[in-house]
């Protein structure tokens, strides 16, 4: 698996907008911050675009997207935001002059389409806060500050509280995943994400509880669950329960999909749609250690 290395100062990064529309300020603000660190910003050419809910039409979404999969210069693209778009364009794209060129793709939630495209090509990328979420002082944002640490090579390693529901253990396998609703609707196409022999990561935002289950019995008889390493969940965000309640949490829904299993769990992993999404690097071999006192994530760069 091809893992693109650290960025340098002076090195370009170019911002798209794959999906949803987003405010032209996000994106000047993400602009500022980008260049505070001197690395040079390039702006998709339809950045600012609204066409109904999606960040200009699915050609010009693409035009920009592939623009910068073929530049020479740019070492990372950077994704405004998610929302719904992104499946739209996934078959417009070449990646041939990526494959020449390759470079850091960095986003989430809807994102997550891109991420498994790259993994049928070997290639690995950044789960990790956009622009949507930037603030123009880093201190104001862990997650800003996380990321701007992982494209300067300064981050190896997690480590964070044990979780009740957590399922202890060990392994050391390849990352892969996203988020959990974008994974399942990617089940049968050509960019249906491989989890045998790895360890999977998911988070999910605004679903009924009932659907948060079906969600994780699609993995279940899809096999995406037997053959894993491990497993992280994320944030599960304003889960809906309905005028009946379904009975568990999301997290206990989860947690008994994967009860027949042996492999280690961990819960309330700090990435998804919340405050705290600190980058995970798709693709990579991750050590993966769950005790009863913590949880500790670490990789080589």
């Amino acid at each position: 698996m091809f893992q693109p290395s650290a960025l340098k100062k002076g090195d370009k990064i170019g911002i798209v907008a794959p999906a949803g529309k987003i405010a032209k300020q996000k994106i000047l603000t993400a602009q500022k911050v980008l260049e505070s660190l001197s690395y040079e910003v390039i702006l998709g050419k339809h950045i600012f675009d609204e066409h109904h809910i999606f960040a200009g039409t699915d050609k010009d979404r693409a035009k920009d997207f592939q623009f910068m999969l073929d530049h020479e210069e740019v070492k990372a693209i950077l994704c405004a935001r998610g929302g719904y778009g992104s499946i739209r364009i996934i078959d417009k794209l070449r990646f041939d002059g990526f494959e020449k060129h390759p470079k850091l793709l960095i986003g989430f939630s809807d994102i997550t389409i891109f991420h498994a495209r790259l993994n049928h090509l070997h290639f690995g990328s950044l789960h990790a806060t956009m622009p949507i979420n930037f603030t123009e002082n880093l201190t104001d944002s862990s997650s800003l500050q996380k990321l701007t640490d992982y494209l300067e090579g300064k981050i190896t390693n997690y480590q964070i509280p044990h979780h009740n529901l957590n399922r202890s253990g060990s392994s050391e396998a390849e990352l892969v995943g996203g988020n959990l609703s974008i994974i399942c609707s990617l089940n049968a196409t050509d960019y249906e994400l491989n989890t045998h022999n790895r360890i999977l990561f998911i988070e999910d935002l605004n679903e009924d509880l009932y659907h948060l289950d079906r969600l994780m019995l699609s993995l279940k008889l899809s096999g995406k669950l037997a053959h894993l390493e491990g497993l992280i969940i994320g944030g599960m965000s304003d889960m809906k329960d309905g005028e009946t309640p379904f009975g568990k949490t999301a997290y206990e829904i989860i947690k008994e999909s994967v009860q027949e299993y042996n492999f280690p769990v961990i819960f309330d992993f700090p990435a998804g749609h919340i405050d705290e999404n600190w980058p995970l690097p798709l693709g990579k071999k991750v050590k993966f250690e769950v005790s009863e006192k913590d949880v500790k994530l670490s990789w080589k760069n």
